[in-house]
């Protein structure tokens, strides 16, 4: 999830840890915990590409991480934080550090938990960003902050902002569960036979649903509102791998598929050769557009295979929030 959301949470769970014996510090405390886990994308001032985008969500997401770096801030912390004790100090940290890569579970990145197991959950039932989750729990942590420590108000304020949150992620895995059974019904009225699917909502809500579903040489992409009333509509991308030809061999390749769980289409223009990874979906609303979130310029040197970042394109952005808001009032 964004920063303020992760701050939010990380300072609420502070409070609920320590907030009794330490008010405010525990909310402060809290909100840098929520901050740390998240400092891994600067490892993309001092790596290459692929793998930053392997160090993202890796380590510093994982149950090892909250464990040891959990220890390690309790004990920095309580050598002039003398109201708590390292035990108390410890349970701080650890909570605010593990319910960071929990939260982060649900969106379509994902969290390398078990690290060093190579193995990502991510539930993509909610958007990076997401207002009707991370307002209302803003407001009960803003509105905490301002009551008396350890009073019985301030203590069913946060408790109160934790449990909205906690529902709504509830509800989100809910709508998630009713539009996959939107998509598959779709699909099988339409005779579409596929080898896997993927549903995530748009950005910003939960209102508007996109399906992936891999056929056998494309992957199809439809989307799905709540307040739609014509039937769903599937758009084909060809997968084209084999433009990669000998590019399917190099490293980098290889662990671009990996990272992309073979949801990855490539796509061919001005004599270049990019890996466009759709898990994350489209720069637009209209499911039939060629421009993904996240495209990869595989560019060939003499020093080997160079992994070029596409960069996002501001109009795209603009563009798309505001063709978003129309799209989820329906079809």
């Amino acid at each position: 999830m964004d920063s303020l959301t992760q701050i939010v949470l990380g300072a609420a769970v502070g409070e609920a840890t320590l907030g009794k014996t330490m008010g405010n510090k525990a909310m402060l405390y809290g909100a840098i915990a929520g901050t740390i886990p998240d400092l891994d994308v600067l490892s993309s001032n001092f790596v290459d590409t692929v793998t930053a985008l392997e160090i993202h969500r890796g380590f510093t997401h994982s149950i090892v991480f909250s464990v040891v770096f959990g220890g390690f801030f309790a004990w920095l912390t309580s050598l002039y934080e003398k109201r708590a004790t390292f035990k108390q100090w410890y349970w701080l940290w650890f909570m605010c550090f593990i319910t960071h890569p929990f939260l982060d579970a649900h969106t379509t990145w994902g969290t390398q938990l078990f690290w060093p197991f190579d193995l990502r959950l991510a539930y993509k039932n909610i958007f990076v960003i997401d207002p009707l989750y991370t307002l209302p729990f803003l407001v009960c942590v803003i509105w905490t902050a301002f009551l008396k420590r350890g009073s019985e108000k301030r203590r069913k304020i946060n408790n109160a902002g934790l449990l909205i949150s906690s529902s709504y992620m509830v509800i989100t895995l809910i709508l998630k569960g009713i539009t996959y059974h939107k998509f598959t019904n779709a699909l099988d009225e339409q005779n579409i036979a596929y080898k896997a699917i993927e549903t995530k909502p748009s950005p910003f809500n939960t209102i508007l649903w996109t399906a992936n579903v891999e056929v056998d040489d494309a992957f199809l992409i439809g989307d799905y509102s709540f307040f739609d009333s014509k039937p769903i509509q599937f758009y084909r991308h060809p997968k084209n791998h084999a433009a990669l030809g000998d590019l399917r061999n190099e490293n980098k390749v290889q662990r671009l598929i990996a990272i992309s769980n073979g949801w990855y289409a490539i796509s061919e223009k001005n004599d270049a050769t990019y890996f466009n990874d759709l898990r994350f979906g489209l720069l637009s609303v209209d499911p039939q557009t060629d421009k993904c979130a996240f495209s990869y310029q595989l560019q060939q040197t003499s020093e080997g295979l160079n992994v070029i970042e596409e960069p996002k394109n501001r109009d795209d952005a603009k563009k798309l929030l505001a063709d978003l808001w129309e799209r989820v009032l329906g079809n």
